[in-house]
């Protein structure tokens, strides 16, 4: 993989978050950057929160494999 795509100490302020809500009333919060980086919550306070935890753990276990996170190639586009 091209070394341009990754970055060293990648923290979620350097993704971008989507944050919508589904037809059932559940909030969905997700860094699309990261495979797997998701929340599923009632409220949109709580899938932010658990986001920042889910990230945590994604973190980590990058860390853990000496991979580093990848950078954020997430373009938002109103269509």
């Amino acid at each position: 993989m091209s070394d341009n795509l990754f970055a060293p100490q990648m923290t979620l302020g350097d993704y971008k978050i989507v944050l919508y809500r589904q037809e059932d009333g559940s909030w969905v919060a997700e860094i699309p950057a990261l495979p797997g980086c998701y929340a599923l919550t009632d409220s949109r306070e709580e899938a932010l929160a658990e986001l920042q935890e889910v990230f945590k753990m994604i973190a980590e276990e990058y860390r853990e494999k000496g991979v580093p996170l990848p950078k954020d190639t997430t373009e938002i586009v109103h269509a």
